[in-house]
């Protein structure tokens, strides 16, 4: 996505340069600054320019368990999955789709996982199937439904105590009673590179889930035994949140606190 390799950037002076990736995890981006600095990146693309399916994304999330079991160490610690798909309700239950189970396979393995929650807050949802009407609970998306990994949704980048969590940002619990979100973290305005080498603002949950991946990393890099641990993570980073006052389904933990979870270890 637009978000790739960012990790949840913030935006510093008027001027920036955009180059094209010539490598895997080498990014230039000026003065665009992600949360976790001098971070590896693999980027896989699962989607095609006309848009993809649940196949390209259960390859590209296998492809990342076979890197890690071939080699003599883990080499991929994290993913960041800043998309979202409709959980099929006729043929799955909530969070046992193949996305979702391959997604509690990898942290099993014992990579984080990230995912964004979904922009469904206030539109209608996978609930009409099931209740009719406009009917707006159970907005959270696969793989956001997937129990082990770090569903994220939005909220205001600058005043998020004021404003709450975002509008647009999908609401719990999941179809089958689970609390989700985990977590929320910026997602308005958050400026990032889109193609053809431009930077621009963007909402949504895609762009809150990169700065959990990078409060994540960031627990990594200070705190090497970390490492492999996803659940342990996971409990950091949502006991360590700051309560913003909204409904648990809604905010979850809470908004992620990178300097909190780092010192609360």
């Amino acid at each position: 996505t637009h978000v790739a390799g960012i990790l949840g950037a913030d935006w510093r002076g008027e001027q920036y340069k955009a180059h094209k990736l010539e490598v895997p995890g080498e990014l230039s981006y000026g003065d665009i600054v992600g949360v976790c600095r001098d971070i590896r990146l693999l980027d896989l693309r699962a989607f095609r320019d006309d848009g993809g399916d649940e196949f390209s994304i259960l390859a590209a999330l296998q492809f990342v368990r076979f890197l890690n079991q071939s080699r003599d160490k883990r080499v991929v610690h994290g993913v960041n999955l800043s998309f979202s798909l409709w959980h099929d309700v006729r043929n799955y239950a909530c969070g046992s789709t193949p996305v979702c189970l391959e997604c509690d396979r990898l942290v099993g393995s014992g990579v984080v996982v990230v995912a964004a929650a979904g922009n469904y807050g206030y539109e209608r949802t996978e609930s009409d199937y099931l209740f009719g009407g406009a009917y707006r609970g159970v907005s959270i998306t696969d793989p956001g439904n997937a129990a082990a990994v770090l569903t994220v949704g939005a909220t205001h980048r600058g005043h998020p105590h004021e404003y709450g969590v975002s509008y647009f940002s999908s609401r719990g619990p999941t179809g089958d009673g689970r609390l989700k979100p985990d977590l929320v973290a910026p997602g308005e305005r958050i400026r990032s590179t889109i193609p053809d080498e431009r930077a621009e603002e963007r909402d949504g949950t895609s762009m809150a889930a990169p700065h959990v991946s990078g409060a994540a990393a960031l627990l990594m890099a200070r705190h090497e035994e970390l490492i492999g641990r996803p659940a342990a993570i996971k409990d950091i980073l949502c006991r360590s949140a700051t309560d913003l006052g909204r409904e648990r389904s809604f905010q979850g933990a809470g908004l992620v606190d990178a300097l909190r979870a780092l010192q609360s270890v």
